[in-house]
């Protein structure tokens, strides 16, 4: 198809060693859900194919890194005590769910220039 990155498990895994384990199947469930996250059509905001690739594995590498370790609490702590047990989470937005690994700091990174507002600069001669 042109204008979409197609998955490839064996680069991905070629670039991300850590999941040579994982089935191929996983790991393009793992791409299907990158894909919700950043658009792999023609009319995504990143328009160059390489950069969109690049981008989506890895936010795919994200994923499965959170999914390598399992169904966990999700949110940051705030605050924790023994007695008892209580834990108060704040849930994730943006950035912190992003700020989990590696790959998403990276992710998070990268597409900042995506993130920010339009900005509009008038030229008059004078």
């Amino acid at each position: 198809m042109d204008g979409v990155v197609i998955f490839d498990p064996a680069k991905f895994k070629e670039l991300y060693p850590q999941f040579t384990s994982v089935s191929d199947t996983i790991l393009t469930n793992y791409f299907n859900a990158a894909t919700l996250l950043l658009n792999n059509t023609p009319k995504s905001l990143v328009t160059d194919l390489a950069e969109r690739e690049t981008l989506l594995y890895i936010l795919t590498c994200h994923i499965a890194t959170l999914k390598e370790r399992g169904d966990t609490l999700v949110g940051t702590i705030t605050s924790a005590a023994e007695g008892k047990v209580n834990v108060s989470v704040t849930p994730f937005n943006n950035a912190n769910w992003y700020q989990q690994t590696q790959c998403g700091a990276i992710y998070w990174a990268a597409t900042a220039k995506y993130r920010l507002g339009v900005r509009y600069n008038a030229w008059h001669p004078c």
